[in-house]
């Protein structure tokens, strides 16, 4: 396989993660707003939810195993997504006193879905 092949494939599989993640949600009642959001200043947010009163921003990684995948997140990313969440909320939140919450979404490679509530790093 070569790289462009490997590059779609990894592609493909980050949208079949984010996906399956976004059906997680809904099935316990959350709504899914927003996918792959971009703000002004590059910063991407893979799923944007509602959870009863709560805004909820959900990063998506995916690898072999959990503890790969969580290793992806880099401090540099967590930033990006930080400075994003913040337009959005700007933008969209219900008011001042908005609840929010950092949600980090783990999928092996069997498609486990591992999701830590509250991974307040930024």
């Amino acid at each position: 396989m070569n790289r462009a092949q490997q590059g779609a494939l990894a592609y493909h599989a980050g949208l079949a993660a984010e996906e399956q993640v976004a059906e997680r949600y809904r099935r316990v009642g959350a709504d899914v707003s927003a996918r792959r959001w971009r703000g002004r200043f590059g910063g991407e947010i893979d799923l944007i939810a509602r959870d009863g009163d709560v805004l909820v921003f959900v990063e998506v990684k995916r690898a072999r195993t959990h503890a790969v995948a969580a290793e992806r997140l880099s401090m540099h990313q967590l930033r990006r997504i930080g400075i994003a969440a913040e337009e959005y909320a700007a933008l969209y939140a219900a008011g001042p006193g908005q609840k929010m919450r950092f949600d980090l979404a783990l999928v092996d490679g069997a498609g486990r879905i591992e999701v830590i509530e509250n991974a307040s790093m930024f």
